[in-house]
């Protein structure tokens, strides 16, 4: 084989390898930024029949729950608040529907209840994960909504995320750990 057909080969095998089309790689993370800086991303991957999307805040940042709202509540019981923190809201709105409740990394508890504000969340990576089937030709389209917040500002988070849709086996077995994600209310 020639240097050149040798080398050509070198970097289709590089490409193919690192494309996100193949089952169970993760997308390209897409930030948010306030000020030029990022302050968190977000990127997804199919593993199995699951849809997984990371959360990561940058140094500084923290972003919430998706059940915050309802988290809120129950400690309220009742009582008025003075804010509620925007929850993490993730919508599949194409190619992909969820066919289970969704789950997630256990959220921190940053509530100031002499204040009566409660508030669950990550400062850290964080995971979100739902079975999901196909409801049509890919990429998959994944809205993701919510808030992403340092002590003294917060920023809306607003992506969508484009996961292209590969062939997997159906039932094929998932990567992610539920038994480390808990269920959201």
């Amino acid at each position: 084989m020639s240097r050149t057909r040798r080398a050509l080969k070198a970097v289709v095998t590089l490409v193919a390898l690192s494309s996100p089309a193949w089952a169970g790689e993760w997308t390209q993370p897409v930030a948010v930024t306030h000020d030029m800086r990022p302050c968190i991303s977000y990127r997804a991957k199919l593993d199995g029949d699951f849809l997984v999307i990371q959360a990561t805040p940058e140094a500084g940042w923290h972003t919430f729950a998706m059940d915050n709202k309802q988290r809120a509540e129950e400690k309220l019981a009742g009582k008025p608040a003075l804010a509620v923190d925007a929850p993490t809201q993730i919508k599949l709105t194409q190619g992909l529907e969820a066919v289970g409740p969704w789950y997630q990394s256990s959220p921190k508890d940053f509530s100031k209840p002499e204040l009566q504000l409660f508030s669950w969340g990550f400062t850290g990576p964080a995971l979100f994960a739902a079975k999901v089937r196909r409801s049509g030709a890919g990429p998959a389209q994944i809205s993701i909504d919510g808030q992403a917040c340092t002590e003294t500002i917060c920023k809306k988070v607003d992506v969508v995320i484009s996961l292209p849709l590969t062939e997997t086996k159906a039932g094929s077995p998932a990567g992610v750990d539920l038994k480390n994600l808990v269920r959201v209310r």
